[in-house]
C-alpha cells in the first residue's frame, strides 16, 4: 500500500528544528547567568536549585511574574528588540527585592508566530544579561511557536522569579511615623505606561525614528531605555540595616505604589521639589496635557524605587545606595493619615 502524501507539523508553521537551533544559540548566555545553587543546564523537563548551596540555612521562597507590557509594541517596529529582555528580568527581580529576596532564578516564556532565530535569540540574551546584573541565574523558559495567534514578526514575553530570604527578614517591617523616604532616580519611562506613550507620540504625529524631543537620537530608541535594575543596591542597603521597606514605582506611580508598604493609619508625605522631573516626562505631560496627578499617578515620574528607612540611618543608607552608583534624593516622611499627599511641584 502506497504512503500518504500527508502534512508535516514544519507545513502547519512550526519549525521544530528552528527551536533546536535557538536553544543551542542561547546556552552560552544561559550558562554565563550561573551562580551558586544551580544544578542544571538548559534542556531538561524542570530546572534543578539547591537553596542549601546558594547559602540559605531557613529559607522562605519569594516569586514573582510580569511582562513588558505595549512597550514590546515600540521594540517590534523598530527592530530595536535587544533591551526588552532587560525590563522583563528588571519588573519581575526589582518586586522580588522589594519583599527583602535575594533573585536565584529566572525562567522566560517566548511566544511568537514564526520563530526567528535571531530575533529570539536577541530578547533572550538580553535577559541573561539582566539576569547576570541582578545576580540570579537563567535556568529555563518555553519558546512558543503558534501560527496564527500572533501576526508575522510580532511576539510577546512573560517572565518569572523566584528568590529566597532567611525565615523572618521579609519586608515590609516595622515601617513607622518619622520614618525618611529615600527615592532612587529612574532611567526614563521604564515598562509602565506605554499604552498613553503611544498615544502622546501619534498626537505629536512623530515617528519612532523621529529626533527625540527630549534627548538626543531616535525617538523609538530614547523610549526603549531598559527598566532599571535596582536589586544590588537594594540588597546592599537591606544588610546594612535600617531599612523597613521599598516600593518599586510601577503602575500606578508614587501614588498607588507607596501605599503597599505602609502599614494601616500610616501615610507618605512626599516633597515634589526633592527632585528634578527628567525631561521625557515633561514632554509627555506637555505634548499629551497631563495633569501632575495623571503623571503621578501613570509613571514613575523620575523615581523608580523608594525605601522607607529608620530616620537616623537615613544618611548612612543613602551613602551605601550612592556607592552603588543611585541617585538619591530624600522625597518625604512617612506620617500618619493614609495614602500619599504631595507637597511642591513636579510640572
Amino acid at each position: 500500500m502506497a504512503e500518504k502524501n500527508g502534512l508535516s507539523y514544519a507545513e502547519a508553521g512550526v519549525d521544530i528544528d528552528a527551536g533546536n537551533a535557538l536553544v543551542e544559540r542561547i546556552k552560552p548566555a544561559a550558562k554565563a547567568t550561573a551562580r551558586p545553587g544551580v544544578m542544571s543546564g538548559l534542556g531538561g523537563f524542570g530546572a534543578l536549585f539547591d537553596l542549601k548551596a546558594a547559602g540559605y540555612a531557613d529559607p522562605v521562597l519569594v516569586a514573582a511574574t510580569d511582562g513588558v507590557g505595549t512597550k514590546l509594541r515600540i521594540a517590534i517596529d523598530t527592530g530595536e528588540v535587544s533591551g526588552v529582555g532587560i525590563d522583563l528580568v528588571a519588573m519581575c527581580v526589582n518586586d522580588l527585592v522589594c519583599q527583602g529576596a535575594e533573585p536565584l532564578f529566572f525562567l522566560d516564556y517566548f511566544a511568537t508566530g514564526k520563530l526567528s532565530v535571531e530575533a529570539a535569540a536577541t530578547v533572550i540574551e538580553g535577559i541573561a544579561a539582566g539576569c547576570t546584573a541582578a545576580g540570579c541565574a537563567l535556568i529555563g523558559g518555553e519558546t512558543a511557536e503558534m501560527p496564527g495567534m500572533y501576526p508575522a514578526g510580532d511576539f510577546d514575553l512573560a517572565g518569572f522569579a523566584v528568590g529566597a530570604m532567611e525565615r523572618g527578614t521579609a519586608l515590609p517591617a516595622d515601617v513607622a511615623a518619622g520614618d525618611v523616604l529615600l527615592g532612587l532616580a529612574s532611567d526614563g519611562v521604564h515598562s509602565n505606561g506605554f499604552s498613553l506613550v503611544r498615544k502622546v507620540v501619534a498626537l505629536a504625529g512623530l515617528g519612532w525614528d523621529a529626533s527625540a524631543p527630549f534627548a538626543d537620537g531616535p525617538l523609538g530608541a530614547a523610549l526603549l531605555r531598559p527598566t532599571r535594575l535596582y536589586v544590588r543596591p537594594a540588597l546592599a542597603a537591606i544588610r546594612a540595616g535600617g531599612v523597613h521597606g521599598l516600593a518599586h514605582i510601577t503602575g500606578g506611580g508614587l501614588t498607588e505604589n507607596l501605599p503597599r508598604i505602609l502599614p494601616e493609619g500610616l501615610g507618605a508625605e512626599v516633597d515634589l521639589s526633592a527632585w528634578t522631573l527628567p525631561p521625557v516626562f515633561r514632554w509627555l505631560a506637555e505634548t499629551g496635557g497631563l495633569s501632575q496627578a495623571e503623571l503621578l499617578k501613570t509613571f514613575n515620574a523620575g523615581i523608580g524605587m523608594v525605601l522607607s528607612v529608620e530616620a537616623g540611618r537615613a544618611d548612612a543608607l543613602a551613602e551605601v545606595l550612592a556607592a552603588e552608583g543611585e541617585t538619591v534624593c530624600r522625597l518625604g516622611t512617612v506620617s500618619a493619615g493614609t495614602g500619599v499627599s504631595f507637597g511642591g511641584a513636579l510640572l
